[in-house]
């Protein structure tokens, strides 16, 4: 398996991802509780990869998985989570280095253009989902503050959200770590706080 590294903001969109299944986010509830769940995480996120035999090959390693890559998959969480809740860029640049093993270097292909080529790094021979996740968020976090800076990388905005997020966007203006939820929890929570204050002068 090989990710390259111009396909960055799919890596950082799988950091995020995998740092708000905690139960800390879910209010108790893990979203990775068991080795199913962990397949259907590979298969859900890996599909968004530019490059399709990068996401097939994170379903492949997660399929394989045991109890103790499943144990390590959710302790790699918490040093994903540390890094995007303390975005120093000399400490991200060094914690993303650290997360991708430091793996070979390589030219791949680009399937959109096929006549072109970019660099990837490599995943080493034997790993596991737990290194291949590894290897992506440290692409995401690495590609991340290169191309947009340390500023991109933010708590969720939602007031009783305690997620966090990777903000890969091209006006880089989003505010939760998952819009389609925390986004629609603050709107409903707005229009019930409008319609209980009370008028003011003159209202009716």
């Amino acid at each position: 398996m090989q990710v390259a590294l111009d396909d960055y903001a799919w890596a950082a969109g799988v950091a995020t991802e995998l740092v708000n299944t905690t139960a800390e986010v879910w209010r108790g509830a893990d979203r990775l509780p068991d080795a199913a769940a962990l397949v259907d995480f590979a298969d859900l996120h890996g599909g968004r990869s530019a490059h399709p035999g990068t996401g097939s090959a994170l379903s492949a390693l997660a399929r394989r998985a045991d109890a103790a890559d499943l144990e390590a998959v959710r302790a790699l969480r918490g040093p994903v989570r540390e890094l995007i809740d303390h975005p120093d860029r000399d400490r991200l640049i060094a914690g993303g280095s650290a997360l991708t093993g430091h793996g070979g270097a390589t030219l791949a292909a680009d399937p959109a253009h096929p006549d072109r080529t970019g660099w990837a790094l490599r995943l080493r021979d034997g790993a596991g989902i737990a290194e291949a996740l590894s290897l992506v968020c440290g692409i995401g976090i690495l590609g991340t503050v290169r191309a947009l800076g340390e500023e991109r990388f933010r708590p969720c905005g939602a007031p009783t959200c305690r997620g966090a997020f990777i903000d890969t966007t091209r006006p880089g203006h989003r505010r939760y770590c998952m819009p389609g939820l925390c986004g629609n929890r603050v709107n409903v929570a707005n229009h019930r706080a409008r319609k209980a204050s009370p008028p003011g002068p003159g209202g009716g």
